[in-house]
């Protein structure tokens, strides 16, 4: 048995090998040397060795020394890593969340296996295929485990629901359920439309199109969108996005590695927005394909990059299965903005000091101030239209800069949020109030507009706080108290609706929306920054 896992060693770091190397998959001395060292391990080694995990650690080790973003995903996170990407995973189409250690559907996904059998918003799942999941102190892995599955298998729940004497069985079977990368999408004004992307999935494209579809039957002009907080995906949902802003066939971003010849990514020119005015929002967490499609509409001229330094990673990895079915990602090419510019942040310090770099961001006043970054002349290019400086080197820098906002700040705030007593207590508070909110509110113009928590609602989020440990600071509550109760107002209307009316309700006190708005409603401000004559 030892000797066939030090064989299986072997064979995955000789994998890893040839995956890497030239075409020809010569295999050199060095590999034969890890593997003769796997072997030696094996065979003389003083205690027994899980030969399983040292070839991960080995593997893990290798790539991490060579860049910051070629990575291990072992067999068990392969599948995890790819569903938000390709856009769907296969379950029974609920909306959960655990309160008091009881699974609560929030909303079961319209037209999805669950919604087709009756299953409804407010019922407790007590049972999974006949086994309790009450009491049992489960996470949210451990339900979403449960109630996964291959699309044709069955899930038996039996659920309480509020108002019946019995409770209730039902048999459902699984199917695909899409993950979508849209979190909302909505007019600001009479001619400014917002989406916000989550991610750049297989997805993406289909959604951003319906969403620009329907934005426009009511009479959107202009677009801001919102990449903040976005990591990326893929590359070629980038550039179908970024392909909606140009009238002609224009280069987007291009490829290129040691062994990847110079790939170029062209717009088609049919763009559906090319005359719309349009600002993108940026933060320290875009990253990836949000800067692809960032550095895209900057490089043409093409629309005002608003808020934060973006992440900085301009590299390309392609995944490369092994043996068992775990995966490498690879670094296999560098990604360049149209003006020859890439992003990517220097990495040659290794890993820890790459991080390190970036974590450095939240402390050295960059996030408040444009002032404290520093880059030198020769990370300067100019734009392809009206030769505005623009910078590579670290990220893409944007042309109006918005600090974060601090304001409402405090350690109170930030350990209610912590101890997640806001999810709590929304769940408790429309739960109990469900009826009477669905009668009182029957639009969500109407909730926006009319809603807000009585004083008892707060003395029970307070007394939530103070029976997990979070003392009660009258002063730090007072600073923090509108955007709390926004964020817990939009956490309702979640319940109630949709994402898109989460973000309804908390982008009201966005300072960076409200700077777009400005920038994108004053055509003079607009053409001014763009360099435009």
């Amino acid at each position: 048995m030892k000797r066939n896992l030090a064989y299986t060693a072997v064979l995955l770091i000789a994998f890893l090998m040839l995956a890497i190397s030239s075409s020809s998959q010569i295999l050199n001395e060095g590999t034969f040397k890890i593997g003769r060292t796997f072997g030696l391990i094996d065979a003389f080694y003083v205690d027994s060795v899980d030969m399983n995990m040292l070839t991960e650690k080995a593997i893990i080790e290798i790539l991490k020394n060579l860049d910051p973003h070629s990575t291990y995903i072992s067999e068990k996170d392969v599948k995890e890593m790819n569903e938000p990407l390709n856009g769907n995973f296969e379950g029974i189409g609920v909306q959960f969340n655990l309160l008091r250690d009881s699974i609560i559907i929030i909303e079961p996904l319209v037209g999805g296996p669950s919604e087709k059998v009756g299953i409804r918003a407010g019922d407790r799942i007590i049972t999974i295929n006949k086994e309790k999941v009450t009491g049992i102190k489960l996470t949210n892995t451990g339900v979403r485990t449960r109630l996964m599955g291959a699309k044709g298998t069955k899930v038996e729940l039996t659920v309480y629901r509020r108002g019946e004497k019995d409770l209730l069985d039902f048999n459902i079977i699984r199917d695909k359920i899409p993950i979508l990368s849209l979190d909302a999408s909505y007019m600001l004004d009479k001619e400014t439309g917002y989406i916000k992307l989550n991610k750049f999935g297989a997805t993406t494209e289909k959604e951003f199109t319906d969403a620009v579809t329907i934005l426009k039957k009511s009479n959107m002009q202009n677009l801001v969108l919102d990449l903040r907080q976005n990591g990326g995906g893929y590359m070629q949902a980038a550039t179908l996005i970024a392909d909606k802003f140009f009238k002609d066939q224009n280069l987007l971003v291009y490829l290129l590695g040691r062994k990847t010849p110079r790939q170029d990514f062209k717009s088609s020119g049919s763009g559906s927005l090319s005359s719309a005015r349009v600002v993108v929002l940026t933060d320290e967490g875009s990253a990836s394909a949000s800067e692809i499609l960032a550095g895209a509409l900057q490089d043409w001229d093409r629309a005002v990059i608003l808020g934060r330094r973006t992440f900085g990673k301009g590299l390309v990895q392609n995944g490369f299965y092994l043996t068992d079915g775990s995966m490498i990602r690879l670094t296999i090419a560098r990604y360049y903005t149209p003006t020859g510019r890439s992003i990517q942040r220097p990495y040659k310090e290794g890993y820890d000091k790459y991080m390190e770099s970036y974590l450095k961001r939240f402390t050295d006043g960059e996030l408040v101030s444009a002032d404290s970054i520093h880059l030198p002349d020769s990370l300067k290019y100019k734009t392809l239209v009206n030769n505005r400086v623009v910078y590579g080197g670290g990220g893409i820098m944007p042309d109006v800069f918005v600090s974060a906002d601090t304001s409402y700040n405090t350690p109170y705030f930030s350990r209610l949020f912590a101890k997640n007593i806001h999810t709590a207590f929304t769940l408790e508070y429309f739960d109990k109030n469900r009826n009477t909110l669905n009668s009182q509110y029957k639009t969500f113009d109407d909730f926006k507009k009319r809603f807000q928590f009585s004083d008892d609602d707060i003395k029970v989020l307070i007394a939530k706080g103070e029976a997990e440990g979070v003392k009660f600071n009258e002063e730090q509550f007072n600073k923090s108290k509108d955007e709390m109760l926004l964020i817990l107002k939009g956490l309702v209307a979640t319940n109630i609706w949709q994402t898109s009316e989460y973000f309804q309700i908390v982008n009201q006190n966005d300072k960076a929306i409200e700077k777009a708005l400005n920038v994108i409603s004053d055509k003079k401000s607009y053409n001014a920054i763009l360099g435009n004559q």
